[in-house]
C-alpha cells in the first residue's frame, strides 16, 4: 500500500518534482494526494497539476491568522487522505492544527547539518561562516522552529572555489536525493520515534 503524502509548498516545487519523478520512476512507494502552497503564484503549483495532483492554493489574507490557516490546512490533508505531511520548501510555521493532526509525521527538510544553521537563511549563513562541511536534515517538525527529531542528514563539504550559488545547487541536488530516500524508508514501515524522541531506523527486510 503507497504511503499517502500530503505536500506544502511556498515556490518553485524542485523538491516535490523531485518526490514526483522517484514515483513515477517506480522507486518511491509513495501517493501524493494533495499539495497545499501558502502562495497562488508558486510554479510547484504549476509541477503538481502537470503531474495530475490535486492542488490547494491559500493567499497571503488567508495567513493574516496563522492558526485559521493552520486549521485550513489540517483540514485538507486530513480530507484528501494524507498519512504523512511533507513540507518542501514550505515557508510558513507549522502550528498545532497540523501537528496535533499528524504527530510525529510532519517532515521538514533543512539546508544545514541542524542543529547548525537554523532559519531561512541557513545556505547562506553557511557559506558566510566559513565552515567547510555543510549539508541537508530531514526531521519530524515540531512547535519549534527547525527542532525536532532528526530522521536523517546528509553532509556537502563546503570547497575553496565554492560561491554561493554553486554551494545552493549542491545542496539542491542532496536534497532531491534524501527526502525521497527518507519517504520510502517510512513507506516500509522502518521510521519510528521512540520514548527517547530520537528517531529509530529499522534495517531493511
Amino acid at each position: 500500500m503507497a504511503l499517502k503524502i500530503g505536500v506544502l509548498i511556498s515556490g518553485s516545487g524542485s523538491n516535490l518534482q523531485a518526490i514526483i519523478d522517484e514515483i513515477e520512476a517506480g522507486r518511491l512507494d509513495a501517493e501524493i494526494r494533495v499539495v497545499i502552497s501558502s502562495r497562488p503564484d508558486a510554479y510547484g503549483l504549476v509541477r503538481a497539476q502537470e503531474a495530475g495532483i490535486q492542488t490547494v492554493a491559500l493567499s497571503k489574507d488567508v495567513y493574516a491568522d496563522y492558526e485559521t490557516a493552520n486549521e485550513a490546512i489540517a483540514t485538507e490533508l486530513v480530507h484528501a487522505g494524507c498519512e504523512y505531511v511533507v513540507m518542501a520548501g514550505y515557508m510558513r510555521m507549522v502550528t498545532d492544527p497540523i501537528l496535533m493532526a499528524f504527530p510525529d509525521r510532519v517532515l521538514n527538510l533543512h539546508p544545514a547539518l541542524l542543529p547548525s544553521f537554523k532559519g531561512a537563511h541557513a545556505i547562506c549563513d553557511a557559506y558566510e561562516a566559513g565552515v567547510k562541511m555543510t549539508g541537508v536534515t530531514v526531521h519530524f517538525a515540531n512547535a519549534e522552529y527547525d527542532k525536532g527529531p532528526i530522521v536523517a542528514q546528509r553532509a556537502v563539504e563546503i570547497a575553496e572555489d565554492d560561491t554561493l550559488d554553486s554551494l545552493e545547487e549542491k545542496i539542491h541536488a542532496v536534497e532531491h536525493q534524501v527526502y525521497p530516500e527518507v519517504l520510502q524508508m517510512i513507506a516500509e514501515g522502518r521510521v519510528t520515534v521512540g520514548d527517547d524522541r530520537k528517531v529509530h531506523i529499522a534495517p531493511r527486510g
